[in-house]
């Protein structure tokens, strides 16, 4: 080989193209980063998909409840059967102040059958207690309670509150970034024209 060929081969070493070693692993360095800034937010957007399920669950049972009212308008829609004091449905106990009979808070009371036909009070009573056992067979760990509040005023409005704790994944910011587990109780409030 000539001084020639070694001074040209030398400076295409110099001049050659491409990625050096630390410039491949800084790429990665950063690819890295942003892959698991990606899949922190795929696991909070999982359970904010979950939370959203429940609360729309939620928010069918409370129509059903709303439905069930409407069709015992015989109770529901007398000012006589509603005074200011609230049902509270807390789980499967049901605390009616009187209102309603405890005997007909049973799930399945009123069914054809067993005890029918049933007065309207009995009804009410076999309603929510067949409600409230099936929000607690969904949702056995939630902790629901609801309260049912129909002033005597005519015509009659009822004001239904449901409550329930879930599980919520939040970003804290204050450390870090790291992803955290909380307790909420949120509410769902609306009324009903029996």
């Amino acid at each position: 080989m000539t001084h020639h060929t070694m001074n040209c081969r030398r400076t295409q070493f110099k001049h050659a193209k491409g990625f050096s070693l630390f410039e491949v692993l800084i790429a990665l360095v950063i690819a890295s980063v942003g892959l698991l800034g990606v899949a922190k937010l795929q696991a909070l957007t999982y359970a904010s998909t979950g939370t959203a399920s429940l609360r729309s669950l939620m928010t069918i049972e409370g129509a059903s409840l709303s439905a069930l009212m409407r069709a015992n308008r015989g109770f529901w829609a007398s000012p006589i059967n509603n005074s200011t004091n609230s049902i509270i449905i807390d789980g499967t106990t049901i605390t009616a102040n009187g209102a309603l009979s405890s005997a007909a808070m049973s799930d399945g009371y009123c069914d054809q059958g067993a005890n029918a036909p049933c007065i309207p009070s009995d009804m009410a009573a076999s309603d929510l207690q067949t409600w409230a056992d099936a929000v607690i067979a969904m949702f056995p760990n939630l902790q629901p309670q609801t309260t049912i509040s129909c002033p005597a005023n005519v015509p009659v409005v009822c004001t239904v509150t449901m409550q329930w704790t879930e599980k919520v994944v939040s970003i804290d910011k204050t450390h870090g970034s790291v992803a955290t587990v909380n307790m909420q109780a949120p509410q769902y409030v609306f009324t009903v024209e029996p």
